[in-house]
């Protein structure tokens, strides 16, 4: 069967059937992690958050988790606590398997429950297959218990296409220029669309492939992006495969993007730092006189996508 291509409907959790009968719910996004590389907990960081990345969408009736960094652990406390012992039927969407992406998996407590399901997708981790990347994480000497232990219904499908659906929600992938396999997405809901480039270089040779970039974001709603670098900063980590946030600001501008978040927040930026890359953001947008609203993203703000589409 081509996974890539379908979504198991066959048997809808009652958290997903409450979910969609309670449509017209506006399509939303929850930032659970929005850090860079490693956590980075302490009072210099309690503004935006120090957990590595995670954010979780809600769109006609899916719970869609981008990424699986950190912040996972948080975003499933929270399901728990909300659905009780109700089974849940979630998707995660890696975008590739460097640790802070996927480190939030051992500790993630639906797959605790053994009526949950949760469905992985993502394409093959560097020289290695997905599942065995993502069960190697777990295995004795790293962790107590395997991923192919752990109660709940575990799926783990390798993407082969770059377009498919989870459920009524189409996504489109597109490789992005970071070290080792690595993709963004952009989800289409029934309330707009949100494209997540948590990792991405935007190179400077390659007008070309800028373009194709510009392309696939063209009109996104709300663009989540690597911003880890100012300009000074950047001119020492070219090649790394993150992003330069003048460069971000102006690629969103060029693609017509309504919202940006700055993602990907680098460990050594404290809040400071962050709300001063916000501000610089924000001027070089006035200056080009853009409409584009700018934001950081930051744990535990919640976005309406109906309302960042109309602000």
């Amino acid at each position: 069967m081509n996974t890539a291509s379908s979504t198991d409907d066959k048997s809808r959790s009652p958290a997903r059937a409450a979910a969609a009968e309670e449509r017209p719910v506006p399509a939303r996004l929850k930032f659970w992690g929005v850090r860079g590389s490693i956590p980075t907990p302490g009072p210099t960081t309690v503004h935006y958050g120090g957990n590595t990345s995670c954010i979780e969408v809600r769109a006609d009736g899916q719970i869609i988790i981008l990424d699986a960094g950190t912040g996972l652990r948080l975003l499933g406390l929270a399901l728990v606590a909300e659905f009780d012992n109700q089974p849940l039927d979630l998707t995660l969407l890696l975008t590739h398997t460097h640790w802070d992406h996927i480190q939030g998996v051992p500790f993630f407590l639906p797959v605790y429950k053994p009526q949950n399901h949760l469905r992985i997708l993502g394409y093959e981790g560097a020289r290695h297959g997905l599942e065995v990347v993502l069960a190697g994480q777990m295995e004795s000497p790293f962790f107590p218990i395997g991923l192919r232990e752990v109660p709940a219904n575990v799926r783990i499908e390798e993407l082969k296409e770059m377009n498919f659906s989870v459920g009524p929600v189409r996504v489109q992938a597109c490789f992005a220029n970071h070290p080792g396999k690595c993709v963004g997405y952009r989800l289409f809901a029934s309330d707009g669309s949100i494209a997540f480039f948590p990792d991405n270089e935007l190179p400077h040779q390659a007008a070309g492939e800028n373009r194709k970039m510009i392309d696939f974001l063209r009109g996104t709603d709300v663009l989540i992006m690597d911003t880890q670098f100012d300009t000074e900063e950047y001119q020492r980590h070219i090649g790394w495969g993150h992003g330069c946030l003048d460069d971000v600001v102006a690629l969103a501008l060029q693609a017509e993007v309504k919202k940006l978040f700055l993602f990907h927040h680098d460990p050594n930026h404290d809040d400071a730092k962050v709300s001063q890359m916000l501000a610089h953001a924000r001027k070089l947008v006035a200056a080009r006189k853009g409409k584009l609203q700018v934001e950081a993203a930051r744990e535990g703000v919640t976005v309406e996508l109906r309302t960042a589409v109309r602000a």
